[in-house]
């Protein structure tokens, strides 16, 4: 089974508008509202997908509470730990053509009893599952380090971690000892860890930027490159992926789509080719639909059998 957590949940609404008035009042005639956070968006696709998963994270509040009866309604295994705070919202505003403004809420500020109490209901949780995937920002009051704490707890007990966030907690993660089994960074965090700008689209530089001293020990790194599909490491060897043109309706939670489906098929032992395919898969179905995290699983092997995935 797959534990996938979600640090700072949210509600996620989502707010179609043919062109975003600033200084005035817009109105919108659709609002999509769902349980939120990068986290949630990788439950829900599993789900879909029909894997066994359970979901953590931390929620508060009354906000936490609809977020916990969203899950419920998507029948998606859930299992957090609670605060006293409240839960944030992220609103997402798709407009002119394919724009896409957010706002986004920090969310609570954790104490430290918030933080132990946390990790002790973690630790629970490992003893059910084989794979963990972590994804999106921490919460105010936690350091930066947390994921790496979480990442070797994972380790003692024998399971593997996927790794989705950026800034200071990739950068801890990535300097300590017990080191995520695959991250899934974009170019923009690539070149940030590195201090130097890297083009992703030019492979002779984007393998060499892979083999940076801060990267040894991460036996996946899969770089996100939009459209182009993503190049990939895995071990000593190096792969591209590339995707057909598709129609995109929205963009919002494909990264985490493409986790999903990463964290399926590593937990299944697929070999790399189908590994990557089935993360560039889930991820497009995802822009193909309107809400956050969302693919049609009918459409999964129609558009598996598209991806391309060579050794470089």
């Amino acid at each position: 089974m797959i534990l996938t957590v979600t640090m700072n949940p949210s509600i996620d609404m989502s707010y179609p508008l043919k062109h975003l008035a600033i200084d005035t009042v817009n109105r919108v005639k659709e609002v999509h509202k769902t349980a939120g956070g990068k986290g949630l968006n990788v439950s829900r696709v599993i789900s879909l997908m029909g894997r066994d998963l359970l979901a953590t994270g931390i929620l508060g509040g009354h906000f936490g509470a609809y977020i916990e009866a969203r899950l419920d309604d998507d029948q998606i295994k859930h299992d957090f730990s609670h605060i006293d705070q409240e839960s944030r919202n992220s609103i997402a505003i798709l407009h002119d053509g394919g724009n896409q403004t957010e706002i986004l809420e920090a969310g609570p500020t954790l104490t430290s009893t918030d933080a132990t109490n946390f990790l002790k209901h973690y630790q629970k949780l490992l003893t059910q599952v084989s794979l963990v995937t972590m994804s999106g920002s921490l919460p105010g009051g936690l350091e930066p380090d947390f994921y790496a704490k979480m990442i070797q707890l994972a380790h003692q007990a024998g399971v593997a971690v996927l790794l989705d966030t950026s800034g200071a907690s990739l950068k801890a993660a990535l300097e300590s000892d017990a080191k995520p089994n695959l991250i899934k960074p974009n170019e923009a965090e690539i070149s940030q860890l590195l201090g130097q700008q890297v083009d992703g689209h030019d492979l002779a530089s984007l393998k060499q930027a892979l083999q940076a001293p801060i990267f040894t020990g991460v036996d996946w790194i899969v770089v996100s490159l939009g459209a182009a599909g993503a190049v990939a490491k895995h071990g000593d060897h190096y792969y591209q992926a590339t995707i057909p043109k598709i129609k995109v309706v929205s963009p919002v939670g494909s990264g985490d789509s493409t986790l999903a489906g990463l964290a399926m098929a590593l937990e299944a032992k697929k070999p790399d080719q189908q590994v990557l395919q089935t993360g560039m898969t889930t991820g497009m179905l995802n822009t193909m639909e309107a809400p956050t995290g969302f693919i049609n699983p009918n459409l999964f092997d129609q558009y598996f059998a598209k991806v391309n995935v060579q050794a470089i």
